[in-house]
């Protein structure tokens, strides 16, 4: 089948249109690599206008993960993304699993509080409240149990588990399994879709966690990454983090520019690492609840 020059005419400016937002989209991302790898004195006598560098330094890394307070932060949202997913996924599989079965008293009411906690949001007075009553200011933990589960996707993963047939809960029963051990034993392995998509979302969030660490914690050595480098980047010059870049910056004959973009290209490598392991999971997990047989 010929296609008609107004056809071609509208795929070419299709395609053309794509191609220019696809570079405007990557271009800051592609400049923020090549700044952090730039040598300092190329990237100085360019005045920052360095496209390709004509010679490619790891300085500015190996400055900065020498730094204890950069290292620290790092650990910081480790433990955030590591523990934090754990517990999520823990809470929001067992929930969800407990909501799917019809025989559960009460579960309408269970429900119908969840999806409350979906339609209303508090605000960030009665949290903060909470977590101080709790003794958790300047507490890691902060940053972990007020978001621990979110009551969408406790409903979505619902909608997965209501779609596992019956009769694998009455086989594991004849086998000898009690609810925990059909939960682990059955449950648990049929859902890795669904925990690999949700595994990621939370991950996600916890390793970019940044308003609650900015309410809850005051210790500058507990901040997680992202608010290293909020006061890196734009507060440098006047708090207490700023001090700490200032640091990093001074007696250096690195270019604060370079010493940025690195830390950024440090915050964003470990997640788009993770992704290529959970795709074959992803494409499954994305339509979680969607379809009901």
């Amino acid at each position: 089948m010929q296609h008609s020059w107004q056809d071609r005419l509208f795929n070419a400016i299709n395609i053309f249109v794509l191609l220019a937002i696809s570079f405007i989209a990557a271009f800051p991302l592609y400049y923020v690599f090549v700044v952090s790898f730039t040598d300092p004195v190329e990237y100085m006598r360019a005045n920052g206008g360095v496209l390709f560098p004509k010679k490619w330094s790891v300085v500015s890394y190996q400055y900065i993960l020498s730094t204890s307070a950069f290292v620290r932060s790092i650990g910081v949202s480790g433990f955030l993304a590591i523990v934090g997913t754990m517990l999520s996924l823990l809470l929001t599989a067992a929930l969800s699993y407990t909501l799917s079965r019809k025989r559960l008293r009460g579960r309408r009411l269970i429900m119908l509080a969840i999806l409350v906690t979906i339609l209303f949001n508090p605000g960030i007075i009665p949290p903060y409240l909470l977590v101080r009553e709790l003794g958790l200011i300047n507490n890691i933990f902060s940053l972990i149990l007020p978001v621990v589960t979110s009551g969408w996707y406790v409903l979505l993963m619902k909608g997965f588990f209501d779609s596992i047939p019956a009769g694998l809960e009455e086989a594991g029963a004849i086998d000898g399994c009690n609810d925990i051990g059909i939960w682990t034993r059955i449950i648990l392995p049929l859902s890795l879709p669904a925990m690999a998509a949700f595994g990621l979302f939370y991950a996600v969030a916890y390793w970019n966690t940044f308003f609650t660490a900015i309410l809850y914690i005051n210790d500058f050595s507990k901040w997680p990454l992202q608010v290293f480098l909020q006061n890196m980047l734009i507060d440098s010059s006047t708090s207490a983090g700023g001090s700490v870049a200032l640091e990093m910056m001074a007696e250096q004959s690195i270019p604060p520019e370079t010493l940025k973009m690195a830390a950024v290209v440090v915050a964003t490598v470990p997640i788009v690492l993770v992704y290529p392991f959970l795709q074959k999971h992803f494409a499954k997990g994305a339509m979680v609840g969607s379809v009901k047989e």
